[in-house]
C-alpha cells in the first residue's frame, strides 16, 4: 500500500485543519475512517471469497479423482469376479450330479422352495399405550387425564386466603 511516515501524516494533518479547519475536522475524520473500514471489509471479503472458490475447485478435483479411483476399483472387482466364474465354472465342470448323496440333493432342492415370509405391519398404537396406563400411575406422575383451560388451572393453583392474616 502506500508509505507514509510520520512526518508526512502530520504534513497532512496540518493541512487538513488549515483547509478544513478546526470545527469540521473530527466529522472528516470519522467520515474518512468508517470508509477506510469499509475498504477493508470490502477486501477482507473478496479474500474471502476468492480462498473458498480456490478449495472449491480443489475439492472438484479431489471428487474427481475419488470417483475415477473407484471406477477403477471396480472394474478390477468385475475383471476378478469374471476370472473367478471362469475358474470355478472350470473346476466343477468335471462334477456331475452323483457325487452328492440324496440326501444333501434332498436338502438343497428344498433351500430353493422356501418362501421368504412377506413383510406385516405389527399395528402398534401408541395412543393404546397412552390409554393403557394404570391410572395410579398417572396420578402419581401428573399426566394430564382431562383438558383444562389455563384460567382454570391458575384458579385451581391459587393459594387460598387463610382465616389467620385477618
Amino acid at each position: 500500500m502506500i508509505d507514509l511516515g510520520i512526518s508526512k501524516l502530520a504534513l497532512i494533518g496540518a493541512v487538513a485543519l488549515i483547509v478544513i479547519g478546526p470545527e469540521k475536522l473530527p466529522r472528516v475524520a470519522r467520515t474518512v475512517g468508517t470508509l477506510l473500514g469499509k475498504a477493508q471489509r470490502y477486501v477482507a471479503d473478496v479474500k474471502a471469497e476468492v480462498s473458498r472458490s480456490m478449495e472449491l475447485e480443489e475439492l472438484k478435483k479431489m471428487k474427481e479423482s475419488v470417483e475415477t479411483a473407484a471406477r477403477d476399483v471396480e472394474s478390477s472387482v468385475a475383471s476378478g469376479a469374471s476370472d473367478f466364474e471362469k475358474s470355478w465354472s472350470e473346476a466343477t465342470s468335471g462334477l456331475d450330479g452323483s457325487a452328492f448323496s440324496s440326501d444333501t440333493a434332498d436338502a438343497l432342492s428344498q433351500l430353493g422352495t422356501e418362501s421368504v415370509p412377506s413383510y406385516k405391519h405389527p399395528r402398534k398404537n401408541w395412543r393404546i399405550k397412552q390409554k393403557a396406563m394404570p391410572q395410579w400411575y398417572k396420578a402419581r406422575t401428573g399426566v394430564r387425564t382431562r383438558a383444562q383451560s389455563g384460567a382454570a388451572r391458575v384458579a385451581r393453583f391459587r393459594p387460598r386466603p387463610s382465616s389467620a392474616s385477618r
